[in-house]
């Protein structure tokens, strides 16, 4: 029997643990590595086949951008399979906007698998993640299903095993664009390559050096961020005050610390510790994509 909806189909957040430039293309796309690791907080969003052909978006939260990634790849898989179906997108929205922790591409990610299924259309994983890749540099990872080291400008994935961790989360409500930071003149564009050895699976084999989930590498894009963004900054100490670390993900503005694992998780910081306008949680890895199972 055809579906005809799918509720509640979840789309993860990501942290970097770090980010590193390590070169840059003829075409100006910058070569990074990366170690990118799934967290708990996410979005959810609903959709509900449309026989009709539109695709339609529909916000139960804060408005989002007229044309998010969302519905791009909605647009994109629709006349890239040649479907006559449409569909109707509800999203939850509680992932931060412009945190640097992926939101979008992971609600275009969720969207490309549910729509996979909602549609018949039976893509193999790697076509979906080509398709991804199109409409941004994080989607092929969100698809690809696992915690992996990424290179390349996203596309080049190292399935990663990652021993259950927990994260302070903070996103100031000042917001930056990744165009001003990959622009600036303070980033570092030749950082030394990690060169993986032996076995991705489990902490050992990586090819990291000794406590690397403690304190291995950097985010070559957090000074650009601060100078930009004194928040990040500000995000910075005050994480640093609480836990001892800190450090930005992605482009930021949003900075995490690694917390312990014997404390309650908070969902949500109290409001009167952090500054106006900030949102904060506790968040823990996840083991794998929750729609890992979704495409072969």
């Amino acid at each position: 029997m055809s579906l005809l909806a799918l509720h509640d189909v979840p789309a993860p957040a990501k942290l970097n643990l770090f980010l590193h430039v390590v070169g840059r293309r003829p075409d100006g796309y910058h070569l990074l590595q990366s170690l990118f690791v799934l967290v708990d907080w996410m979005d959810r969003l609903h959709f509900e086949r449309r026989d009709d052909g539109r695709v339609a978006r529909h916000d139960l939260g804060a408005p989002l951008p007229a044309d998010d990634l969302c519905l791009r790849a909605a647009r994109a898989l629709q006349a890239e399979s040649g479907s006559p179906l449409g569909v109707d997108i509800s999203i939850d929205k509680c992932v931060p906007w412009g945190a640097g922790m992926g939101g979008g591409s992971s609600d275009a990610a969720s969207t490309l698998l549910a729509l996979n299924r909602l549609w018949a259309l039976h893509w193999p994983r790697a076509r979906l993640a080509a398709l991804g890749l199109r409409l941004g540099a994080d989607v092929p990872f969100f698809i690809g299903g696992q915690n992996a080291f990424v290179e390349g400008i996203g596309e080049r994935l190292t399935p990663v095993a990652v021993p259950p961790m927990r994260f302070a989360v903070v996103k100031p409500g000042a917001s930056i664009a990744t165009r001003e930071i990959f622009e600036h003149p303070r980033l570092v564009r030749d950082t030394d390559p990690v060169i993986l050895t032996g076995s991705p699976e489990g902490v050992g084999g990586n090819g990291f050096p000794p406590g690397w989930l403690q304190n291995f590498g950097k985010n070559d894009l957090q000074a650009p961020a601060e100078d930009r963004c004194p928040e990040v900054a500000q995000a910075t100490r005050w994480l640093e005050a609480r836990y001892g670390n800190s450090r930005m993900t992605g482009s930021g503005s949003a900075v995490f610390s690694r917390v312990g694992t014997v404390e309650p998780l908070l969902a949500a910081f109290p409001a009167e510790e952090l500054p106006a306008g900030w949102v904060g949680r506790q968040c823990r890895s996840l083991s794998g994509h929750p729609l890992a199972g979704w495409a072969s």
